[in-house]
């Protein structure tokens, strides 16, 4: 693994036993708090999400979701803590729309981050789950300086969000989002963090924040049901893998999107080569965007609730059929594939590792920004859009119904080697996040890039309708070498954009961790 770095960037890679990365400086110490008290790595990781909840609420909120993959020192676990729709969400109330509304109550499916902490902290975590909130309270009531990335995320939603039920009373202190360096303060946040923690998350399920939740969803014209949130339960679903150049490389299983990066690994696997050409090259590039177009045709045509998908992740991982998706790929252009036919068969991420072994890959969201853009006036809840991640046309795996998870975008991952942990890591960002998870298997796995330099090198990203972003730290080079491979390339500034995602890595190294975080974002990698 490099030490060095051939990339533009202000971080070198974090060398500790005991580590926590995210993406805001604030919520990173709450997370090392914990392991400074005697916790493991899921407190780390618990303390660290309910923190993010207070001091970045541009990308999650108490009303989000959350999946989680951890190696408790044994074996590796998955946690799907995904919301399902209301039983109201009839396809004949989304009849009329062409697409999914993206803000709003008709986008809010019962959130699930809340049963995630509870779920990691009751089965791993060693300190009390109510000693995990301690700084995210402290940050909601006493107050915190917005950090200049988030603030300016802030800025952007606030121009859209305003008029949403519950916004502007909730993030907008006196008419307006916090600029960089403002104390922000939301007592009622830390009035529900509280309650959550004193119950063990049961108020937010069964009590007095789900009796509000529904009241508000009435008054706003909902179906959000108090039965809809006592009948929600994260589910402890292990993971889908790959084998890959002597890895596993593990996702969480659908109804999110980590199986595309798996496919096109797979894909770039049986098409060999890669990796006997640099990362960087037009040539290696241009073979994961190809790969990654293949997967995405797979993903948007099959997968959804698993419980609703009409082929297994299995068979979309076959080897003959990656093998036969693999000769589509075309080393002299680009291609504009279709879905395959297999055999039958605004988001924060964070990641702790401790010095006992117990590593954690956890992933939060809101979605869109502040997520439907709806806040439960009085209590700081936040609410995920989710729903729009439906397709309102029947007869497809993912349409819109009743009691039935959406199709996700955010996905932790995780690597072993010989069944034993490797690296922990993950990508927000939409759709860049499989992307993502490819782009940092093959930098790190592939090409000994210490998680840093990985983290730190240009992104690229396949848009939708094919057409492929790259960052304006990407060679000039490189870019017209794509153009000549008939790539319709667009060149974004990437420091500053979001749409590139945010990394955040922790890999194994002797008996202890090598950390990077996104240079991108306000994050930090904190350990000792």
């Amino acid at each position: 693994m490099t030490q060095d770095s051939r990339y533009l960037s202000v971080r070198q890679p974090l060398l500790a036993r005991n580590v926590v990365a995210t993406s805001q400086p604030l919520a990173a110490q709450a997370g090392l708090r914990m392991l400074w008290a005697g916790g493991n790595a899921v407190d780390a990781a618990v303390a660290t999400a309910i923190a993010l909840t207070v001091v970045e609420p541009t990308s999650n909120g108490i009303g989000s979701d959350a999946f989680a993959i951890l190696w408790d020192g044994e074996a590796l676990h998955g946690l799907n803590a995904s919301g399902r729709s209301p039983a109201g969400w009839t396809p004949e109330r989304f009849a009329n729309l062409q697409t999914m509304p993206q803000r709003g109550w008709d986008t809010v499916t019962v959130p699930g981050a809340v049963s995630a902490w509870r779920a990691l902290s009751e089965r791993f975590g060693r300190l009390p789950f109510r000693d995990l909130f301690e700084p995210a309270i402290a940050y909601a009531r006493e107050g915190y300086a917005v950090s200049p990335v988030i603030a300016r995320s802030w800025q952007r939603a606030a121009e859209v969000l305003h008029h949403q039920p519950g916004f502007a009373e909730a993030f907008m202190p006196g008419g307006s989002a916090p600029t960089a360096g403002q104390t922000f303060r939301l007592p009622a946040m830390a009035d529900t963090l509280s309650r959550i923690a004193e119950t063990g998350g049961e108020d937010f399920y069964l009590g007095d924040l789900a009796r509000r939740m529904v009241d508000f969803s009435n008054r706003c014209g909902g179906v959000m049901s108090l039965e809809d949130l006592a009948g929600h339960q994260a589910d402890w679903c292990g993971t889908v893998s790959l084998e890959w150049y002597g890895y596993e490389i593990h996702e969480i299983p659908p109804n999110g999107q980590g199986i595309a990066a798996l496919i096109a690994l797979g894909i770039l696997q049986e098409f060999g080569g890669l990796d006997r050409i640099s990362p960087d090259s037009p040539e290696s590039i241009h073979l994961q965007i190809e790969a990654m177009k293949l997967a995405f045709a797979d993903l948007h045509q099959y997968v959804a609730d698993a419980d609703h998908m009409e082929v297994t992740p299995a068979s979309l991982l076959d080897g003959a059929y990656l093998r036969g998706r693999a000769w589509l790929i075309d080393r002299s252009r680009a291609a504009q594939p279709e879905f395959g036919m297999p055999p039958n068969s605004g988001t924060v991420y964070l990641t702790a590792a401790d010095e006992r072994g117990m590593m954690v890959s956890f992933i939060q969201s809101n979605y869109m920004g502040f997520g439907s853009g709806v806040v439960v006036p009085g209590t700081g809840i936040s609410l995920q859009n989710r729903g729009c991640g439906f397709r309102s046309q029947p007869g497809h795996a993912n349409s819109v119904g009743p009691r039935k998870r959406p199709f996700h975008t955010i996905i932790p991952g995780f690597v072993t080697q010989g069944g034993q942990p490797a690296m922990s890591f993950g990508v927000m960002g939409g759709a860049m996040q499989a992307q993502g998870h490819l782009q940092m298997a093959i930098r790190v796995l592939l090409n000994g890039q210490n998680p840093q330099e990985a983290a730190d090198a240009p992104r690229w990203q396949v848009m939708e309708g094919g057409s492929v972003a790259v960052e304006t730290a990407m060679p000039p080079t490189v870019v017209e070498r794509l153009r000549t491979l008939g790539h319709e390339v667009e060149v974004q500034p990437g420091w500053t954009n979001q749409a590139f995602g945010g990394a955040q890595l922790i890999r194994r190294n002797g008996d202890g961790y090598v950390a990077g975080t996104e240079s991108r974002k306000d994050g930090a990698a904190v350990g000792f």
